[in-house]
């Protein structure tokens, strides 16, 4: 066997065994997701249940009763199961967390552990902050705009009394899929848009942007928020200005956050003696001309 040969068996051993240990992470996270899967499969009608108030709430309100309808033989089943998927995704991410960051700690130094690991803590934390946020204060905001949308709905029937003189009556009767595909829709969509932080300010630890940078991007920054609004809610500027009105504070906080991280820094290298002046970069290569 020539020494070539060593090599090569000596490098294709690590990778097996990464490869190996990969293979095991995966099947550990979706064992777990798929225990989590089942167990809220278990309880997928309370958590329903509870996905309605919003929407209940509002229609209380209006004096109307609260009435989901299965447009769909099979509705009710698929409904269980994207429960069942959303549920038991959110159940296992601790664990799932955990599988990555098991795998890739091994090759991290430990500054570079010190720095990842709160982000890693951090991005749970946001998206719930994000999701309750859109539970509890969007969405009765949002059901609310569209129920205004009824007509001959509000007055009482039995003394003849209507809310509008409109020759058709128009009642909402919500379909079960549509509704919890809204409302999750609107969910998830807060709960990712409030990473912005999380990723810009470990983009900027790693020194991939600046403080500066991010300041001078704000009227983009700003186009692309309402864009990102646009797509992920409902086609109505109630919505889309609560979301934008929600986002862009955290891209200013990401910016706040990144200009402490450079600061601290900069005082480090100043103390190790490696830092170096924008200024003096700019005028030295004048100084030896």
């Amino acid at each position: 066997m020539t020494a070539h040969q060593d090599d090569i068996d000596d490098s294709s051993a690590p990778l097996i065994e990464h490869l190996a240990e990969l293979r095991n992470r995966i099947l550990y996270s979706l064992a777990a997701f798929i225990v989590a899967m089942v167990l809220c499969f278990t309880v997928w009608n309370p958590i329903f249940n509870f996905l309605t108030h919003p929407i209940c709430d509002a229609l209380a309100e209006r004096q109307q009763d609260c009435g989901l309808v299965l447009i769909k033989l099979q509705e009710g089943f698929f409904v269980a199961v994207r429960i069942s998927v959303l549920g038991g995704f959110a159940l296992s991410f601790p664990v799932i967390a955990f599988q990555m960051w098991r795998f890739v700690a091994p090759g991290l130094y430990r500054t570079e552990k010190q720095a990842f690991l709160p982000f890693l803590l951090a991005s749970p934390i946001m998206f719930f902050i994000g999701a309750a946020f859109a539970y509890y204060v969007v969405l009765p905001i949002a059901f609310d705009f569209f129920l205004n949308f009824q007509q001959n709905f509000g007055g009482d029937p039995a003394a003849g009394e209507l809310a509008t003189d409109a020759p058709a009556g128009i009642v909402f009767q919500g379909s079960m899929e549509q509704y919890l595909s809204l409302t999750t829709g609107f969910v998830l969509a807060f709960g990712v848009c409030f990473q912005l932080p999380v990723l810009l300010t470990l983009m900027g630890k790693a020194g991939l942007i600046t403080s500066r940078g991010l300041a001078g991007m704000r009227k983009y920054a700003v186009v692309l928020i309402l864009v990102v609004a646009a797509l992920v809610t409902p086609p109505d500027v109630m919505s889309q200005m609560i979301m934008f009105a929600a986002i862009y504070p955290l891209y200013e906080v990401s910016i706040f956050l990144i200009r402490r991280i450079e600061k601290k820094r900069e005082a480090q290298m100043r103390a190790d003696g490696t830092w170096v002046d924008d200024e003096e970069e700019d005028t030295e290569p004048a100084t030896k001309a």
